[in-house]
């Protein structure tokens, strides 16, 4: 079997698909694959070449790559021809989980404009914030974000296109009655360096930031995606392939950059695939894998979770699946395990990104998964790693520090945010905010997100070393570990439990089967036992702010 260094020459070497060149990139040399696409244009383009192949499935509906395209090349030209929308100009979509936020997203990216991805659950004063933040000229909505932003959208003076809707009060648009399904794609030239996107973060705390990134970084990230598939297949060509045609099914919004580039736009570019789901509901995505013959599964540890837990799982053939996983958290060892030994043929994966590196990180899967299931993976040839001091100093293999990426997949800064721009991306680095080591095999171990971090008398207590041991307890469905304020210790370890469904845990049984496992101060000395899953925001991650407050409440 080749190395991990020996595939990842093979699958880079000169006239190879993922062949890497070094060029400058706003200033920093940079490795980026010679053979990319200079736009998202070429890559939705490409796919016209499929025509009656199915691209989306939704709920009844099955619409083909002809479909699709047709729909965003009438798209693109009412962006163009009725809101005068330029190279440059943002243009915001806010819906559910629907076949026109992709076709949004092609249209809006085609024509060298900017697609803002508006979260889908946020309030009227968030949607407010987004769209003044941005400066959007034209926001694509289904009914319920119509609805909540129509007051925001007149004060900005930005322009409303409203789809799936039967009708729609003064000056907004409906889809149905402006579109051209004839008219052809506007003769626009989109180049490496445009914007091409801006995705929130998740802003648990405060206002969120729009992350950009150019038409170059979104494809290298998919590239990267590709190349570590490539890799992975030469290194273990044993592993099982699709049975029938790869398809992916979409459990995650697509406003977050999970759902958007691994999963959406991996599907568009390579003519896979995508079953969309509304909602997530584990069985209803277990009738989807049954009926769709579903290959590949990516959300966040949770619903990994709540498919095995499902009373239907036994009963459903789930073997079609050859890939569990995805990213967003750290998955526990023991979920490692039961993915591992539940599928015919899934193996578990997971994938250590964020919406600043347009999801693409450090991936991890299979056997190599199994035999390091603490760890999040390796990188590929164009991303560069680095686990750093506070100073910025690189520290000795093993030895914790802060984790800082640098690639062509990073975004660009922040929307309007030089400040904030500067403090997290230096000299061409990018500081992920989270600690963890590298060993001496490349592998990445994510700890915790710096700020999450208990500090307890002096000692670092890293939630997700406590998280995982808690996961090994029989009764614990879900957990979240956080510091709360201590008078004498400074902070203390606090965990909160959601139990398995007909089964119960306690305060002293809880701890007590910790403290088997970890060192006495990572022991929680507050728990909160909960009736109810624990809160998470639209990408999947815990709230661990509103658990905090409900326990010091």
């Amino acid at each position: 079997m080749w190395s991990h260094q020996e595939a990842a020459a093979i699958v880079t070497a000169p006239g190879e698909r993922f062949e890497i060149d070094v060029i400058d990139v706003d200033g920093v040399p940079s490795k980026v694959f010679k053979h990319a696409p200079p736009s998202l244009r070429e890559v939705f383009a490409s796919a016209r070449a499929r025509t009656d192949e199915i691209f989306l499935v939704y709920e009844d509906e099955r619409w083909t790559f002809a479909e699709v395209m047709r729909h965003v090349d009438a798209l693109a030209a009412l962006l163009v021809d009725r809101y005068g929308v330029q190279p440059g100009d943002r243009v915001a979509v806010g819906m559910r989980n629907y076949p026109e936020w992709v076709i949004s997203f092609a249209a809006i990216t085609s024509i060298g404009a900017i697609s803002v991805s508006l979260n889908a659950w946020w309030t009227e004063d968030e949607l407010d914030y987004a769209l003044e933040d941005c400066g959007a000229t034209v926001l694509i909505a289904d009914v319920e974000r119509v609805e909540r932003a129509q007051g925001s959208a007149a004060r900005l003076g930005c322009r409303i296109l409203s789809v799936r809707a039967d009708e729609v009060p003064d000056g907004v648009d409906r889809w149905e009655d402006v579109r051209d399904l004839d008219a052809p794609m506007p003769d626009v030239v989109v180049s490496p360096d445009m914007d091409a996107t801006i995705l929130y973060t998740s802003g648990t705390t405060g206002h969120p930031k729009g992350a950009v990134s150019t038409h170059r970084a979104v494809i290298h990230a998919l590239m990267a995606f590709g190349c570590k598939a490539a890799l992975d297949k030469l290194r273990r060509p044993d592993d099982a392939e699709p049975a029938g045609h790869p398809t992916f099914i979409l459990i995650v919004p697509l406003f977050h950059v999970t759902g958007c580039v691994p999963v959406m736009l991996s599907c568009f570019a390579s003519g896979l695939k995508l079953v969309m789901m509304y909602k997530w509901d584990a069985d209803r995505a277990l009738e989807l894998i049954d009926r769709e013959r579903v290959t590949n599964f990516v959300g966040v540890p949770t619903q990994s979770w709540d498919l095995l837990e499902s009373p239907r799982f036994a009963a459903t053939d789930t073997s079609s699946l050859i890939s569990v996983g995805g990213g967003g958290a750290p998955a526990p060892p023991e979920l490692v395990k039961r993915v591992a030994s539940s599928f015919k043929a899934g193996k578990p994966s997971i994938g250590y990104g964020m919406t600043e590196t347009n999801a693409y990180g450090p991936g991890h899967s299979g056997t190599d998964y199994v035999d390091h299931p603490t760890s999040t993976g390796r990188g590929t040839p164009v991303l560069d790693l680095a686990v750093r001091d506070p100073e910025g100093n690189d520290v000795p293999i093993g030895e914790r520090g802060e984790i800082w990426f640098k690639g062509p997949h990073l975004i660009r800064g922040y929307w309007g945010k030089p400040e904030a721009t500067a403090e997290t991306i230096v000299d061409g680095w990018l500081r992920s905010g989270d600690l963890g080591r590298l060993d001496e095999e490349g592998f990445v171990y994510v700890e915790d997100r710096a700020k999450d971090m208990v500090l307890r008398a002096g000692e670092n207590v890293y939630c997700a070393e406590v998280e995982a041991a808690i996961y090994e307890h029989p009764a614990v469905y879900e957990a979240a570990v956080f510091g709360v304020p201590h008078e004498r210790l400074g902070e203390e370890v606090a965990a909160a439990i959601y139990p398995r469904a007909g089964q119960a845990v306690s305060t002293d049984e809880l701890q007590a089967h910790v403290a088997e496992r970890l060192a006495a101060f990572k022991v929680p000395s507050r728990v909160l036992i909960v009736d109810e899953p624990l809160p998470r925001n639209a990408a999947g991650k815990c709230l661990k702010r509103d658990l905090r407050d409900q326990l010091t409440a």
